[in-house]
Formats: structure tokens, C-alpha cells, sequence
């Protein structure tokens, strides 16, 4: 791989052996590491439940966790900050393990509309809530450094299942997000 990144080096108009760039090709390969770990992540082994022994029945929100991502168009990087929540049935989740879900698909080539549906479909099949809900709001690169390059532009999209999808639940939610 180190050979196919220095390859992009000259694709680019780069000289690969010059002393700033000798050691990009490995360098580059670590950060991969990292930024792709979530491929190398089950969903299902994220999750830490608990009983629900003390009957919670109100909305856990975990607001502003930060992400970062890489647009699978562009290879661009994507980032900003989501909002999960659920309502607990007869389990809950140690609230940690929803930042860590997040990071099993940020953590991917990805678009933003698919990160909350895979959020919100593992923590119904993992933790089968009441309802589940992921809002997500990304600032895309891609967006602002190439193409139609709009600085302020923010993309805000939603997934809600389950009871989330009941207006007086979903306007609670809503509500708590501002």
C-alpha cells in the first residue's frame, strides 16, 4: 500500500523522496488505521446492558457527541456533533457505549443519512427501547473545499424509531435538542 500512496504522490505532482514526504506513505497508513477503525468494530459488542430495575421511562439523550467522518464520494472528511437518545424499556445502556456506537460507523467511509439509521436500528435490536433516535448535524468538506464550496452550509439529518415517531415524544425530543 505504501507503494500505491507514493504512486498518488506523483499522481498529484509530488515528489515522494523529497524530505517532507519520505515517510507520508506510512504515515498515511496509520492515520487509516484509525480513521477506518469502526470497520474492525461489531455494533452488537459496543453494547453494555443493564436491567431497567428502577422502571426509567423517560428520554436518555446523549447531546453533542462529537464525529468525524469520511464522505464515501469524495474521501473528504465530514464532522460536527450528533444527538442519540432512547427510551428505556426493560434494559438501559451505560451511556458511554452510545459514543462508542457512534464512533463503530463515523469511523467508516460513510454518508450522514445511513450513520442515524445504523445507530437507531442497532439500539432497537441490541437494546429493544421504547424508541430510538439519532440527529446528526455535519459539516462536509466536500461541500466547502470543492464543488459549490458553501462555507456556512450545515446538513442536519434524523433517524427516529419506535415512540420517537409520536408527535407529543418526537416534540419532547425536539425540544430538548435546543
Amino acid at each position: 500500500m505504501e507503494e500505491k500512496i507514493r504512486e498518488l504522490l506523483v499522481y498529484i505532482g509530488e515528489n515522494p523522496d523529497r524530505e517532507g514526504l519520505v515517510e507520508t506513505p506510512a504515515r498515511v497508513l496509520r492515520s487509516w488505521q484509525e480513521i477506518f477503525a469502526g470497520y474492525h468494530q461489531d455494533a452488537k459488542e459496543v453494547f453494555t446492558v443493564f436491567e431497567n430495575t428502577d422502571n426509567c421511562d423517560q428520554i436518555v439523550l446523549l447531546k453533542d457527541v462529537e464525529f468525524y467522518s469520511m464522505c464515501e464520494h469524495h474521501m473528504l472528511p465530514f464532522y460536527g456533533k450528533m444527538h442519540i437518545a432512547y427510551l428505556p424499556d426493560k434494559k438501559i445502556v451505560g451511556i458511554s457505549k452510545l459514543a462508542r456506537l457512534a464512533d463503530v460507523y463515523t469511523r467508516r467511509l460513510q454518508i450522514q443519512e445511513r450513520i442515524g439509521e445504523q445507530i437507531t436500528s442497532d439500539m432497537m435490536q441490541y437494546l429493544s427501547p421504547k424508541g430510538a433516535a439519532c440527529v446528526i448535524e455535519g459539516i462536509h468538506l466536500c461541500m466547502r473545499m470543492r464543488g459549490v464550496t458553501k462555507q456556512n452550509s450545515l446538513m442536519v439529518t434524523s433517524s427516529l424509531k419506535g415512540m420517537f415517531l409520536e408527535d407529543g415524544v418526537k416534540d419532547e425530543l425536539m425540544k430538548l435538542l435546543k
